[in-house]
């Protein structure tokens, strides 16, 4: 496989990339010396860089008497031997590129990128064997499995990278491969507004809002921003409580002290031992939490959640919808798949009265993230039609304040905030 090179652009000329077969006897080399050393190369990399360094720095000797082809740029030539061996080859580069979100395979010959939350197809192509090798080789570093019997798989790479899989069969032609990068382009709620996706008194009314123990439910598209400003929120939530996350893989990261994050598990070969999300969700109320995270609800956990909100337990989460509204209506939706025996009307009184905050993000025209509305649910209900009021609101492309007020208003005073004074400055 050549090096990728970059389109000349009018500057220096790039080093011409050396050829495969020098490439591919340096590549079986450092694979030798590797397994001679014992070396895992997926948690021993810069061992493994230092062998091809050395490798790279030999033949570049040897070439100068002609028994071998000269390599024009040895550095790209060493990152391409430890992509291969170390890394996930052809791919290294963009997961290295800190301005790619995502990566996607389509096919060997379609492979997609996501910048600032637009799509742009690479002209890198692959062979079958490169992207079954390819996932074959992350997923060994992750402990699941995707085979006949279970043809779908969600991981979390080394790197933090979630990993999702279909295998061909499912999808046509050959597997699909989605790698979301965990890009840190903020950490709190006050970089969230130095990104341009909240305005400063909505990002105070929110962290009030955390501080004082509301039950938020963040809500948006593929690719909003969900998952970061449900880190942005956690990390406002103050340090003498007591965090359980429940996630599908790992993706919350936030500084906290008592914080214990916990993951699902695949089924295993024997058919047994798996743990599903709403198995989590029940199992951190035996954990004496102060709070309860879940990454995503996409199913029947959504009962088990909204369960343990309604019991005094605060928390937040994150669901997939196109507005608030149509988010509460969703929540109001996934707890009847657990049952038969669940109706609706304990469910959408449950969710009035446990959800306090809906916050819902969107991708604009130019593919930036903006909070569009922070909406407050005052646990009215009009029939089966939950009641809210607009706390915040998009109006000429900018949020604004609304006319809505957050409830548990007690909530606030008893840790010394004036929400009132809050939302009339913001006015």
């Amino acid at each position: 496989m050549a090096l990728l090179q970059p389109v000349p652009t009018g500057g220096p000329i790039a080093p011409a990339a050396p050829p495969a077969d020098v490439v591919a006897q340096l590549d079986e080399a450092l694979r030798s010396a590797v397994r001679r050393e014992g070396i895992d190369p997926q948690r021993e990399v810069p061992a493994v860089r230092r062998i091809a360094e050395q490798l790279v720095r030999d033949h570049d000797e040897r070439s100068l008497t002609g028994v071998v082809a000269p390599v024009g740029d040895p550095d790209g030539v060493v990152a391409e031997l430890v992509a291969r061996v170390a890394g996930f080859g052809a791919l290294q580069p963009l997961l290295d590129d800190p301005t790619v979100e995502e990566v996607w395979i389509n096919s060997p010959d379609r492979v997609f990128v996501a910048r600032n939350g637009r799509h742009e197809l690479t002209n890198l192509v692959l062979s079958e064997v490169q992207v079954n090798e390819l996932v074959e080789r992350m997923l060994k570093t992750t402990g699941r499995r995707v085979d006949l019997s279970r043809p779908f798989v969600d991981a979390m790479l080394p790197q933090g990278h979630r990993l999702h899989v279909v295998l061909q069969g499912i999808s046509r032609g050959s597997s699909a491969v989605n790698i979301r990068k965990f890009v840190v382009r903020a950490a709190r709620l006050s970089e969230l507004v130095d990104l341009g996706t909240l305005t400063p008194s909505a990002a105070l009314f929110l962290e009030a809002s955390v501080r004082a123990g509301l039950n938020v439910l963040v809500a948006g598209g593929t690719g909003a921003g969900k998952t970061t400003l449900l880190n942005c929120l956690a990390a406002a939530i103050p340090g003498s409580e007591r965090v359980i996350s429940a996630e599908e893989v790992f993706e919350l990261r936030f500084p906290h002290p008592d914080w214990v994050p916990l993951q699902t598990r695949q089924v295993g070969l024997e058919g047994t031992g798996e743990v599903r999300l709403r198995d989590l969700v029940k199992e951190s109320l035996r954990m004496r939490p102060s709070r309860i995270l879940v990454g995503e609800v996409r199913a029947e956990e959504c009962l088990d959640l909204l369960l343990a909100l309604n019991s005094g337990v605060p928390g937040m989460c994150t669901i997939h919808a196109n507005s608030a509204r149509e988010a509460l209506t969703k929540a109001c939706t996934l707890p009847l798949l657990a049952g038969e025996n669940i109706s609706a009307r304990f469910v959408v009184p449950t969710v009035a009265a446990s959800v306090d905050l809906v916050v819902h993000l969107a991708l604009d025209p130019r593919g930036a993230r903006r909070v569009t509305e922070i909406v407050a649910v005052p646990g009215r209900m009009e029939g089966e039609i939950i009641e809210t009021e607009p706390v915040f609101e998009s109006r000429d492309g900018e949020l604004r304040r609304g006319i809505g007020m957050p409830p548990r208003i007690g909530n606030f005073e008893r840790i010394g905030i004036d929400v009132r004074r809050l939302l009339h400055e913001a006015e």
